[in-house]
């Protein structure tokens, strides 16, 4: 097992008489891309500022590289970049400039540095031109370029892909991908988004209303259990007969498409009895959405 390098324990935030974060225990390896995935307000941004020392704890403790931030800050955090929400920059500057001045207040930067920060994020051909002409993708990979010019042994990012297009959302997935397998660098990637998470980390911990809900290996969590899928399939009418008998299908929403919850595995075993019973499948996929898998593993809470 891959020595640990991010943990806390008991971790809790509390504002008043709401509890942001309650009891968090997560555990995150060396080298992976760790998902920390839940909705907007669940408290993930709480728990980044709480790691980064931007936030005392109302109780807990957190651990990197073995020992506890408290009482060894400076030498544990000149190891450890974070993004908080949006990264910032002087405008009417270039991103060398702003790398520059901004890698300066951790340490004396070389050239040669920044001009590898920039490569590995794809700006190096833009290190002249101001950021002020660079678009929101342009901007969160400096973001990136700069959490990374130091070198740093934990990288913490907080919803790096908010705001951007598909094509940027998958500029920086390939380059947390990159940070990972190339450069050897531990990843915590917080997310709303699980298609994200799933398409980069290798484990997860889900987060919602503060409280841990599950923390493992993305894939496992993923197929246990019940699964959801989409279906598209003509005449709908028959469709919905043909999968109200099947004793292990539980359809659960209807309108373009069918959504049901079957038992994990029989996906195939479903679809052969659609197109055996005569009726024309055309779509089956499994829906992957944070919403369902919420649904799944707080066994139907109403808020999700």
């Amino acid at each position: 097992m891959a020595d640990s390098i991010l943990q806390t324990e008991g971790l809790s935030k509390k504002f008043g008489t709401r509890w942001a974060v309650k009891d968090l225990n997560l555990d995150v390896r060396a080298g992976e891309v760790f998902g920390f995935l839940g909705p907007n307000g669940a408290g993930k941004s709480t728990t980044i500022r709480m790691i980064l020392t931007l936030l005392a704890p109302t109780a807990g403790i957190v651990r990197i590289f073995g020992k506890e931030v408290r009482g060894n800050r400076a030498s544990i955090l000149s190891r450890v970049c974070g993004i908080v929400e949006k990264p910032d920059f002087y405008l009417f500057l270039s991103a060398y400039k702003n790398l520059e001045l901004l890698g300066s207040l951790s340490r004396k930067i070389t050239r040669d540095e920044i001009q590898e920060s920039l490569e590995i994020v794809g700006l190096k051909s833009r290190a002249d031109d101001k950021v002020k002409t660079f678009s929101h993708g342009m901007k969160q990979r400096l973001g990136i370029a700069q959490a990374i010019l130091t070198k740093p042994d934990l990288v913490i990012l907080d919803e790096p892909t908010s705001g951007l297009d598909p094509q940027g959302m998958k500029e920086v997935r390939e380059l947390v991908l990159k940070l990972s397998k190339e450069h050897g660098t531990t990843v915590f990637l917080s997310s709303h988004l699980l298609t994200e998470v799933e398409a980069v980390a290798k484990r997860m911990a889900v987060l919602n209303h503060g409280e841990l809900i599950a923390q493992g290996d993305v894939a496992e969590l993923l197929n246990s259990g019940s699964a959801y899928y989409s279906i598209q399939a003509a005449p709908q009418e028959k469709a919905i007969d043909v999968l109200s008998r099947v004793p292990w299908v539980e359809v659960v929403a209807t309108g373009n498409g069918i959504d049901v919850r079957l038992d994990s595995g029989r996906a195939a075993e479903l679809n052969r009895l659609l197109v055996t019973s005569g009726v024309d499948v055309s779509a089956f996929a499994a829906k992957r959405t944070l919403e369902d898998y919420f649904l799944k593993i707080t066994e139907g809470a109403s808020e999700v």
